[in-house]
């Protein structure tokens, strides 16, 4: 088999999937080189040598017609400014019969425990910024309507959910989003939403004291799509 990973990040579900459909190949694309020398990093780790990582926008992606039997996508459409575009050329890039795999997660379905008044103040910026870039941070009610607009007509669409409810992976998930909404990159597009330096070290400090709470609880919907690319297309 040959796999293609839209939106591969550090590389880490790219070289698992590696890992199943060897002596298979799979490549994972970004667009920005960043991410690829984290997963080229992570391979050499593994001692995968095989995996591929290459720069690409999936809007326009750089491989023939029916040049893999998967394409997949996670966490992805929600950061597109046409998911739908995106979806056509994944299918375009999939072979006949082959398989195009989404999963996106919906922002404005999270929901937690404790209520910290920081994590609504948080999700009611990201959903602001998000938009203000193009992007759909309530992604995983919309993936029917993509995939209808793409022309992947019998799409199979699920859906499931993440629960952070111990200590440990709380209090990861809290520092992590943290460090994520204060980081420079958030930082400098939610100033573009006027929002200051202390109003995210704020947010912060409220991520960081719902994951040290004795009985913190976090749920995130995702939507899944799972199409066949029809074979007399």
């Amino acid at each position: 088999m040959r796999v293609l990973d839209v939106g591969c990040g550090p590389g880490t579900i790219t070289l698992d999937l590696a890992a199943i459909v060897t002596p298979g190949e799979v490549v994972g694309i970004e667009p920005v080189e960043g991410p690829l020398d984290a997963a080229r990093e992570e391979a050499l780790r593994r001692g995968d040598s095989v995996t591929r990582f290459e720069l690409a926008d999936v809007c326009a992606l750089p491989y023939d017609d029916d040049s893999f039997d998967v394409v997949h996508a996670h966490q992805v459409l929600q950061h597109l400014t046409d998911p739908a575009r995106a979806l056509r050329e994944m299918a375009r890039v999939c072979r006949r019969g082959g398989w195009i795999a989404a999963r996106d997660a919906d922002y404005a379905a999270m929901t937690w425990f404790p209520e910290v008044p920081a994590l609504d103040d948080w999700r009611s910026l990201y959903r602001r910024v998000a938009r203000a870039n193009g992007a759909e941070p309530d992604a995983a009610r919309r993936l029917r309507g993509w995939a209808q607009a793409a022309g992947l007509d019998d799409a199979q669409l699920t859906s499931s959910v993440w629960t952070y409810a111990d200590d440990s992976t709380c209090r990861w998930w809290g520092e992590s989003q943290a460090e994520r909404c204060t980081g420079p990159t958030f930082a400098a597009q939610a100033a573009e939403q006027g929002v200051s330096a202390d109003q995210l070290a704020r947010i912060g400090d409220g991520w960081r004291a719902w994951g040290a709470a004795p009985d913190a609880w976090f749920a995130i919907l995702h939507g899944e799509l799972l199409a066949q690319v029809a074979r007399d297309a």
